[in-house]
């Protein structure tokens, strides 16, 4: 399968490797330019580690801020999110000839949101894990694909249930799905609206959304007000 990869730091680096393992292409990546907290563009070594790996390997990359349909080449079976800060609009969505998919690291429609693992720490959740899903226009909503639940690990913090866990847990969901879409085999199990909770960033912006535009009155479920826009 050739795939498209969205997404940023470590994480997206481990999905790019295990895909490759198993004999898929990675046909581009969009990742932001720097990684959080650096500033020095012309020192690879403040790159994104996702740009980073796609440097070497001739990958071509777009800056995630800037993604549109135009960077997604032709030939895509499939674009991944993974770890990705980027809203992917329908048209470049529809730029995969298979699916959209994206990770998220809670037990969706629970804990939609950026900071899904912040959240479960801070209401005590002994019970977490992780969902693929499709994408869609609505934030973390789209039908589910695969999803693992995981005890949550006594005296675990945000990055610990991350890195030792949830992390893990989302490279291995990941590559099931792409295998089974590989094979022909589609899940897409709606989640229940009337399970779903959304907690705000804890100290981020709002999820940017580049090909949708501002318009008053137009409030969907994540809390931000969006129209869509023709590409």
């Amino acid at each position: 399968m050739n795939i498209y990869l969205s997404g940023q730091g470590a994480f997206a680096v481990q999905v790019a490797e295990a895909l490759g393992e198993e004999g898929h292409r990675i046909a581009g990546v969009a990742a932001p330019r720097l990684r959080k907290g650096h500033s020095d563009e012309g020192n690879a070594l403040s790159w994104d580690r996702l740009r980073a790996w796609a440097y070497p390997r001739s990958v071509p990359w777009t800056d995630s801020a800037e993604l549109r349909a135009m960077h997604v080449p032709d030939g895509v079976d499939l674009i991944v999110a993974a770890h990705s800060h980027a809203f992917i609009g329908r048209a470049t969505r529809a730029r995969a000839a298979v699916a959209a998919i994206g990770y998220h690291p809670s037990l969706l429609p629970l804990h939609r949101g950026r900071d899904a693992i912040r959240w479960t720490i801070r209401d005590g959740d002994k019970v977490t894990g992780g969902s693929v899903y499709h994408l869609t226009e609505r934030t973390d909503g789209g039908p589910i694909a695969a999803q693992e639940h995981l005890f949550v690990p006594p005296g675990s913090t945000p990055e610990t249930l991350w890195r030792e866990h949830l992390a893990p847990l989302g490279v291995r969901l990941l590559v099931r799905v792409v295998t089974d879409l590989a094979k022909g085999r589609r899940v897409e199990v709606p989640q229940d609206d009337k399970l779903a909770t959304w907690e705000p960033a804890m100290g981020a912006p709002p999820l940017f959304k580049p090909e949708l535009i501002a318009l008053p009155g137009s409030e969907l479920v994540d809390g931000s007000r969006w129209a869509l826009h023709v590409e």
